[in-house]
C-alpha cells in the first residue's frame, strides 16, 4: 500500500468525488481511495457530480473526459464556478499529449491516463487534496485579514502592533505631533497615512523626505519661496507646510535636518505660521506634523546633533514602531496579504503560498522587515511557475533560514541571570547594538537595560578579577 498524508486542515466532511460512467473502473478507484481512508463517493455521470458539488464541499473532483451529456470539460468549467476550491484531476483513455495540454490549460490540477495504476491514482490525488487544502487556508487567512484590516489601515494582529495601533486610534483625532520610531521599513509612512486617514483632517497628505532634498534647497522645499528671492526662483512657490494646510504633513527621516533648519522647524511649530523665503510677512497655518526616524534621536540629542527643544516638541506622542522580527505572529498574515496582491499584478490569481516557503518566511530574521518581505514576495511571485509560491522562489538568503534561528532555548535548570545575560546579548546582535530597540523588543524601558547592562558588566568584572587573584 502506497502511504497517504491526509492534509491537516482537511475535515471529515471533505469529499474526493469520482466521476466516471464506467462503473467498474469508478469502483475500483473508490476502492483504492477508501482503502486510504478519504472519504469518497462515486457520481455516475457529470450531472450527478454538479449536484454534489452544490451540496457538499468537494476537495477533489476526479473526473473522467469523455461522458455522455455533462463531460469532463463541461464539468471542469462548471466546478470553476460552483466550487473553486475544488482541484480537479481528469481521467481519459484518449491519453494524448494534446488531450492533456488543453485540460491543464481550461483548469485540471493534474491528468491520469487509463488503465489506471493504483500508486499514481494515489501519489495524484493526494497533491490535489493538499493543494485543496492549501488553498483552504489561503482563503481563510485572507478573510481573517480583510476582518482585522477593516477600518483599521494596519496589518497586523501581534500584540506590539495591536498596541501601536490602539494608540492610533486614540491620538488621531488630535492635533498633536506625533513621533514614529522605528527600523528602515517598518511601516512608518503607512502608519502616518492612516493616522491621517483616521484624522478627519480635510487637507492633503503630504510627505517629505528630508534626507533626499539637499541641504541648499530644503528651507524652500518646506516653507516655499517667493519670485526672485534667490537665483533661479522664478515664479512664488508654495512649500510642503502650505501644501499640507488642514491636512498632515509627514517629515520622514527628520534625524537628517540640518541643525539651523530644526531651529526654523521649532518655531513653525510653536507659532503655526510659515514664511516664505524672500516673503515680508507669515501666513498662518493649520498642519498635523508626523515625524519619522529610523534614528535614535535621544541619542543624537546627547551628541549634539538634534536640538532638545525640536525632540521634545515632536515627541508629544512618540510611537515605536515594532521591527518585523517582534511581529512573528503577522509574518504569515503580512506574507498573504502580498501574494495575493502581487498575484493579481501579475495575472496569476490562483497562487497560493507554499507550506515549505511559508516556513522559511517564519524563520528568517527579516532585518529589512516589512518592506524586505514585501519585496521578497513580490520576485517569489514573479518566478513562480507552479500553483503555489515554492521555497526555491524565495531569495536564496530567506530560502536558507534557519529553523529556530528566532528563538533562544535552555536546558532546563538554567540560572534565570543566565538566561536574561543571553536574551539581552541575542536581542542587542538582532538589533546591531540599538538598546532603544533592544529594549522594545524585550519589554522593558530603555533605563532598565541600562541598569541590567552595567550589572552584567559588574558581574563580569568582578569575575575577571576573582580569577586574577585566584591566579
Amino acid at each position: 500500500m502506497v502511504p497517504v498524508s491526509v492534509p491537516t486542515s482537511l475535515s471529515t466532511a471533505d469529499l474526493v468525488v469520482v466521476v466516471d460512467d464506467d462503473a467498474a473502473n469508478a469502483a475500483s478507484v473508490h476502492k483504492i481511495l477508501l482503502r486510504e481512508g478519504l472519504p469518497c463517493e462515486i457520481a455516475a455521470d457529470g450531472q450527478k457530480a454538479l449536484q454534489l458539488l452544490r451540496k457538499e464541499r468537494v476537495a477533489v473532483l476526479l473526473t473522467d473526459l469523455m461522458m455522455p451529456q455533462v463531460d469532463g470539460f463541461s464539468l471542469l468549467h462548471a466546478a470553476a464556478v460552483t466550487s473553486p476550491g475544488t482541484a480537479v484531476v481528469v481521467m481519459t483513455a484518449y491519453g494524448t499529449v494534446e488531450t492533456a495540454v488543453e485540460a491543464m490549460k481550461q483548469g485540471a490540477y493534474d491528468f491520469l491516463t487509463k488503465p489506471l495504476r493504483r500508486g499514481e491514482v494515489v501519489r495524484a490525488v493526494t497533491r490535489a487534496l493538499e493543494r485543496s487544502a492549501l488553498r483552504r487556508e489561503n482563503d481563510q487567512l485572507r478573510d481573517e485579514l480583510a476582518r482585522s484590516s477593516r477600518g483599521r489601515d494596519m496589518l497586523g494582529q501581534s500584540a506590539p502592533m495591536r498596541r501601536a495601533v490602539e494608540l492610533l486610534e486614540q491620538v488621531a483625532p488630535a492635533r498633536t505631533t506625533v513621533l514614529l520610531q522605528g527600523e528602515s521599513g517598518t511601516g512608518k509612512e503607512v502608519f502616518a497615512r492612516a493616522l491621517h486617514r483616521k484624522s478627519g483632517r480635510h487637507g492633503a497628505f503630504v510627505a517629505v523626505n528630508c534626507a533626499a532634498i539637499p541641504e541648499t534647497l530644503i528651507e524652500s522645499e518646506l516653507f516655499g519661496h517667493e519670485r526672485g528671492a534667490f537665483t533661479g526662483a522664478v515664479t512664488t512657490t508654495m512649500g510642503k507646510f502650505q501644501q499640507a494646510h488642514e491636512g498632515t504633513l509627514l517629515l520622514d527621516e527628520i534625524g537628517e535636518l540640518p541643525l539651523g533648519l530644526q531651529a526654523k522647524l521649532l518655531r513653525v511649530l510653536q507659532e503655526g505660521e510659515v514664511q516664505r523665503i524672500g516673503a515680508p510677512h507669515p501666513q498662518r497655518i493649520d498642519v498635523r506634523v508626523v515625524a519619522a526616524t529610523n534614528r535614535d534621536l535621544e541619542a543624537e540629542m546627547q551628541a549634539g546633533r538634534f536640538r532638545p527643544d525640536l525632540y521634545y516638541r515632536l515627541a508629544v506622542i512618540a510611537v515605536e514602531l515594532p521591527p518585523l522580527r517582534a511581529r512573528g505572529d503577522d509574518i504569515e498574515m503580512l506574507a498573504q496579504y502580498f501574494v495575493r496582491r502581487f498575484a493579481a499584478q501579475n495575472n496569476k490569481p490562483q497562487l497560493v503560498l507554499g507550506g515549505e516557503a511559508l516556513q522559511a518566511l517564519r524563520d528568517y530574521v527579516w532585518p529589512g522587515n516589512v518592506r524586505e518581505l514585501e519585496n521578497a514576495i513580490e520576485r517569489a511571485v514573479v518566478l513562480a511557475r507552479s500553483d503555489a509560491v515554492a521555497l526555491h522562489d524565495l531569495p536564496d538568503r530567506v530560502a536558507r533560514a534557519e529553523a529556530g534561528s528566532r528563538e533562544l532555548r535552555f536546558v532546563v535548570g538554567t540560572p534565570l541571570e543566565e538566561m536574561e545575560r543571553s536574551a539581552i546579548a541575542e536581542t542587542l546582535r538582532l538589533t546591531d547594538g540599538d538598546k532603544r530597540r533592544a529594549a522594545v523588543l524585550l519589554g522593558i524601558g530603555v533605563r532598565t537595560l541600562y541598569r541590567r547592562l552595567d550589572e552584567i558588566a559588574g558581574v563580569d568584572k568582578s569575575a575577571a578579577e576573582e580569577g586574577s587573584h585566584g591566579d
